[in-house]
């Protein structure tokens, strides 16, 4: 299959904060979009940009030869390629299915062999990157499956990335997301407290960013995210409920493979408890208010 704007028509399913860049992104370049997601009115500015409206995923399914999937949990991955008006029971024969959501990789390898039953190529691609990645088309992209498949959607992922990793069979790229929220766990702790420790020593906290981000203390998380924790801003890049969605896999990732992870423990601790104090809905840099909730 050769990749085109006048011949490929793309199916995209979730339009939520990061997948209505990526969505965007992809029209932007002249494809052509077939949009499904829960919530219509969610999808109301790429059916603007000229995207098309389907009512089901079936429908989606049967016209589109490329489809990207970036849903909420494991459990909406499964039901959308696997139950009974899934992707897999409708999808053209050669298409090619692209999970971009963070999901666990026993389940990316389960879909890809009902995949290849019928044909279908399936890629496990989650992204990393946040909101900001996603508008500017600049994602980190990690993707597992078949090479051929991976070098076919290539061009695609270049519209929405610029860090394109194949990193192995199915399941790979979700494993190596895996990697990536847990070493993002241990540094939102530690980026948490060293605003809190500015503040506490009197100095002024976005002077002490611009000071140690580009040192050896420098991370995605110490740019992007701790200004927003100083001006409180909470606005999710990156939903907290779907954070601990991923350490929770990640975790019993880990425990099935018989590695203990201390740090993403405590990280999912105090998640959880943030969440349950009515943040799930905020973004990850609420994390702060855990630090200062006895003040």
């Amino acid at each position: 299959m050769q990749i085109s704007t006048e011949n490929t028509k793309i199916g995209f399913i979730g339009t939520g904060v990061m997948g209505k860049s990526m969505a965007s992104n992809l029209l932007a370049a002249g494809f052509q979009l077939i949009i499904y997601t829960r919530t219509k009115h969610k999808a109301d500015d790429l059916l603007e940009k000229g995207a098309k409206w389907a009512s089901t995923v079936e429908e989606v399914a049967e016209n589109a030869d490329v489809i990207f999937t970036i849903v909420g949990f494991p459990s909406d991955v499964e039901e959308i390629y696997l139950g009974e008006n899934g992707l897999l029971h409708h999808a053209k024969e050669s298409s090619y299915l692209i999970d971009m959501t963070t999901s666990k990789p026993l389940l990316a390898e389960k879909i890809a062999a009902a995949g290849k039953k019928k044909n279908v190529h399936v890629l496990d691609a989650p992204v990393s990157g946040g909101d900001i990645g996603a508008r500017n088309g600049k994602l980190a992209i990690m993707i597992g499956g078949e090479q051929e498949a991976y070098h076919t959607l290539l061009p695609l992922f270049e519209i929405m990335g610029e860090n394109i990793q194949l990193q192995g069979p199915a399941g790979a790229g979700q494993h190596t997301k895996m990697a990536n929220q847990i070493t993002i766990a241990s540094n939102m702790i530690g980026v948490c407290e060293a605003i809190r420790y500015a503040q506490k020593a009197g100095l002024d906290p976005t002077k002490v960013i611009a000071s140690i981000s580009t040192g050896a203390a420098g991370s995605w998380s110490l740019t992007n995210l701790a200004p927003r924790m100083v001006a409180d801003d909470y606005a999710p890049g990156f939903f907290i409920k779907h954070f601990i969605k991923d350490m929770t896999i990640a975790l019993e990732s880990a425990k099935d493979m018989g590695l203990t992870t201390p740090g993403l423990e405590l990280s999912l601790q105090l998640y959880q408890e943030v969440a349950q104090d009515g943040e799930e809905n905020s973004g990850t840099q609420a994390l702060i208010k855990w630090f200062t909730k006895e003040e």
